[in-house]
């Protein structure tokens, strides 16, 4: 049985974009999101904040339109396929990383300006990137 992943993330970009082209010239831009989602803690009503990164890879003429207009602190929705994975770090320690292959990238913005679509929430301006 053949399965369907399609995954959304909104959130500002970590890092300026990293270019790259294959031995066969197909190029590969890699850059971070970070997505982070706020609430209130029901028992103490303290704010709270979870970030969530992401190491998003574009392909072939996405990969040009990235290097070309995403830049850090961007805001910007990813589309496409996430693939967990699971690795031992240079430290010795276990880690992971959630890796988003994008079939498109829709850029809204840059971090302190709104947004076009005035239904999403601002990014915290602290956000360590």
């Amino acid at each position: 049985m053949a399965g369907y992943q399609y995954t959304i993330i909104i959130g500002n970009v970590g890092r300026d974009p990293e270019l790259r082209y294959t031995q066969s010239g197909v190029a590969v831009c890699d850059f971070s999101v970070a997505v982070s989602r706020r609430w209130s803690d029901r028992n103490t009503n303290e704010p709270r904040e979870k970030t969530t990164w992401f190491r998003v890879t574009a392909w072939r003429g996405l990969a040009e339109t990235c290097n070309q207009y995403v830049h850090k602190g961007m805001q910007i929705m990813v589309t496409g396929e996430i693939e967990a994975s699971a690795y031992i770090g240079q430290d010795g320690e276990a880690r992971s990383s959630l890796d988003l292959t994008a079939q498109s990238v829709q850029f809204l913005g840059r971090r302190g300006e709104p947004m076009d679509e005035g239904d999403y929430p601002s990014e915290p301006e602290d956000l360590p990137f």
